[in-house]
């Protein structure tokens, strides 16, 4: 069964990069049809995605965030990160690293989530 477990600093600075970690295990990212998600929910509201990486190494990024995004992953260490430029209070919320099969829509497994805020 697989697991992905999320990590980072849970404080970042306004017009700094936010930086998280995926850890995925009891699976291979590579593994064929398999998406590699961000999805993050500020307080109060509903869950945002921000980005995929596929299993060959393509990434789909949110149209509102992909100015700012960047999705990246190490095969050897089996994880991939988010990282996220020039962050404001707005992007504080809990950050999610999912997994999906065949399409970027349907996330059947998560992490359990890291919050990050962003205040000096």
């Amino acid at each position: 069964q697989v697991q992905l477990q999320e990590s980072g600093p849970g404080l970042v600075k306004p017009s700094q990069t936010l930086s998280l970690t995926c850890t995925v295990s009891g699976g291979s990212i590579t593994t064929n049809y398999y998406y590699w998600s961000w999805i993050r929910q500020p307080p109060g509201k509903g869950p945002e995605w921000i980005g995929s990486i596929s299993y060959s190494g393509t990434t789909y990024y949110s149209p509102s965030l992909v100015s700012r995004t960047f999705i990246s992953r190490d095969t050897f260490k089996n994880q991939f990160t988010l990282q996220l430029s020039s962050v404001t209070p707005e992007d504080t919320a809990v950050y999610y690293c999912a997994r999906s099969y065949l399409n970027l829509a349907t996330h059947n497994d998560w992490g359990q989530g890291t919050q990050v805020t962003v205040s000096t």
